[in-house]
This record gives structure tokens, C-alpha cells and sequence, in this order.
């Protein structure tokens, strides 16, 4: 019987063994990753929406995990409309991107309040680093048709989960003309400290040249400089 018992215990010992040393399985990556913006006015939790924006969601967290947007400007405010930022440095150079990505605004989620869209030029492909917050519901931004540049709208890929008081005092701000802009460039300026996404490192930031050319803003005007609580 002691045979017996001492045969059992060995064979249990490699179990036992195995539970005291596996270690723990990482945690699953979550269905709508989230950045957190730290501003100098503030913080603000984005929730983006990769089953929706797939290309667009991969773009804006590669750009996060390389450190990109720590030290850039939201550099554009107009009170009523939106928010943007996420190329150009405090003294208004823009950065070096990647190739711009193919629009992804037909995917059914429109322009309101809190969301966070991806900014572009006259072309619909040509969105790359920049985004806007939408201050109001902007649903002449939404995708109508691929007729053309104005009917094809602006990808939503996510929207504010806290923080949209930041960015409602941010639109709140006096602006003036400053660098290439006639207007909207909130003063002083608005800083982003770093981005990075939650329950990841925290990336060291990495330089990034400077590039001749501009991705031009979400929507092209010549206003002059907006006042705080006035309509854009």
C-alpha cells in the first residue's frame, strides 16, 4: 500500500510543479482599445472602433505607440463645429507621416458630438495623422455618396469616453492667426503632452523629420479668428 500511495504522489508532482510555474495568460487585447490624450488643458479617453474603421483605428494607435502626437498642437478651434490637431509641433512645422489611408467614412457611423473622425484633404484617401473632435452633431460630414470629395464625408473611427469638458474649453479658448493659419489656432496653445494607449507601455517618444508638405484641415476657410462661444 505505501508503494502504492508513494507511485501516486509522484505521479502527481509534475502537476503540481506545472501550477506553481505557468505563468498567467496576458490579457485578452479588448474590442475598442482606448488612448488616453494627456492635453495641457487637460485629459481626454478616446474609445475607437476597430470593427467599424479598421484601417483608420490600425493608423491612429500606430501613430500612438510611435510616440507621434506627443508634442503637437490641437492647432485648430472653431466653437460649434470642431476641434483638430495631430501634425504640426509648438512652432507650427508639420511632421514627417506615413502614406495616407483609404477612407473608411462609409461604414454608417456619423459625425456627432464627441466623436472623433480622421481629417483630410480635397482627396477622400488622403486622411493620415490628423483627427478632429466634433463639437456639435456635424451631420454635413457625414458620407453621402462617392460622387465626390464633398459628398464622400469623414471617417469616424471613435468617439470621447471622458473628457469632452477638456475639449469643450478647448473650443472655448480665444484663437488667433499663427504659422500657416489665418485663424482658429487657439492661444495659448494647446499642447498634447503624450498619447499612448491604456494597458500598454507607455512609448518613448521618437523624432520624426519635418515634411515640406501640409496635409491640408478637415475643412478648408477663411474666417477670421473665431471668439470663444461664437458659431463656426
Amino acid at each position: 500500500m505505501f508503494k502504492s500511495l508513494l507511485a501516486t504522489l509522484l505521479l502527481l508532482l509534475p502537476l503540481t510543479l506545472t501550477a506553481q510555474t505557468a505563468k498567467p495568460k496576458p490579457a485578452a487585447t479588448t474590442a475598442t482599445p482606448q488612448v488616453l490624450l494627456r492635453t495641457s488643458q487637460g485629459d481626454i479617453t478616446l474609445e475607437l472602433y476597430p470593427d467599424k474603421a479598421p484601417k483608420s483605428v490600425a493608423n491612429f494607435l500606430q501613430y500612438v505607440r510611435d510616440g507621434f502626437y506627443d508634442g503637437t498642437l490641437i492647432h485648430r478651434a472653431i466653437p460649434g463645429y470642431l476641434v483638430q490637431g495631430g501634425l504640426y509641433t509648438r512652432d507650427l512645422q508639420p511632421k514627417r507621416t506615413r502614406p495616407a489611408i483609404v477612407s473608411e467614412a462609409d461604414n454608417g457611423l456619423s459625425n456627432l458630438r464627441g466623436t472623433l473622425a480622421v481629417a483630410r484633404g480635397a482627396d477622400p484617401n488622403s486622411g493620415t495623422a490628423q483627427f478632429f473632435f466634433n463639437l456639435v452633431d456635424n451631420r454635413r460630414l457625414d458620407f453621402v455618396g462617392n460622387q465626390s470629395g464633398l459628398t464622400w464625408g469623414y471617417t469616424v473611427f471613435g468617439k470621447v469616453l471622458k473628457g469632452m469638458d477638456v475639449v469643450d474649453k478647448i473650443a472655448a479658448m480665444p484663437t488667433h492667426a499663427l504659422g500657416p493659419f489665418a485663424g482658429d489656432v487657439p492661444n495659448p496653445l494647446v499642447l498634447i503632452e503624450s498619447a499612448h494607449v491604456i494597458g500598454e507601455e507607455i512609448p518613448v517618444p521618437a523624432a520624426s523629420a519635418r515634411a515640406p508638405a501640409v496635409t491640408t484641415p478637415a475643412t478648408k476657410t477663411n474666417r477670421k479668428p473665431t471668439k470663444p462661444n461664437g458659431n463656426g
